[in-house]
């Protein structure tokens, strides 16, 4: 008769039962995060988007805008919604259209800070400048041998409004240019096209169009 060894069972190590336990709750983690961040960026809010290219100083109605849903995430705070905005709050800086409004862009800022203005210049404007534009007025004051002096900048940072070219032969080639400018360069505006100064706008350096 042959005998047979007797083997005890060695009992599991508690240890061993606690890392299982913990790789499943790190499994468990993982999963979850992965689902906040995509459920999160499947998120959609309701902002402004500009209609039209708005400009500085002008008092705005929510025709103004149209409403688009897009996934802001942490950053919807800064864009302007349709419960928090008010009708009659002013654009402090040009809003492109179609560009999302950041609530930077909107305050109660006094509109009277600006002026609008419309100049005339018998030399034409580069095609790029249109509505939104921000453009440098210069001005060549009337010379005494029926010339002009030398231009100077009078406006460094006016923001175009409208631009009207008339080609007819009655117009000669005029174009005019309603202008939001500081309403401390208003009266030196004024001055310059009393006195007959040849007025011109070129594009300001760095001026997005």
């Amino acid at each position: 008769m042959i005998a047979v060894p007797f083997v005890v069972a060695r009992p599991r190590a508690f240890w061993g039962d606690i890392r299982f336990v913990l790789g499943l709750v790190l499994i468990a983690v993982s999963i979850a995060g992965v689902w906040f961040v995509v459920t999160a960026a499947r998120q959609t809010v309701p902002v402004f988007a500009a209609a039209r290219t708005i400009v500085p100083g002008e008092a705005l109605t929510s025709a103004d805008f149209d409403v688009v849903e897009v996934a802001l995430g942490q950053l919807s705070g800064a864009y302007l919604d349709p419960v928090s905005f008010e009708d009659g709050a002013v654009a402090v800086r040009t809003i492109s259209r179609g560009e999302l409004v950041p609530t930077s862009a909107v305050g109660a800022t006094d509109a009277a800070a600006t002026t609008r203005v419309v100049v005339r210049t018998s030399v034409d404007v580069p095609v790029s400048v249109a509505t939104g534009s921000t453009v440098e007025v210069w001005s060549a004051p009337p010379a005494d041998d029926g010339g002009f002096d030398a231009p100077r900048i009078l406006v460094p940072d006016a923001t175009v409004v409208q631009v009207t070219r008339d080609d007819s032969m009655l117009g000669g080639g005029e174009t005019a240019l309603e202008l939001v400018v500081p309403r401390a360069d208003v009266a030196a505006v004024l001055a310059a096209i009393a006195d007959g100064a040849a007025l011109s706008a070129v594009p300001a350096v760095g001026s997005e169009q």
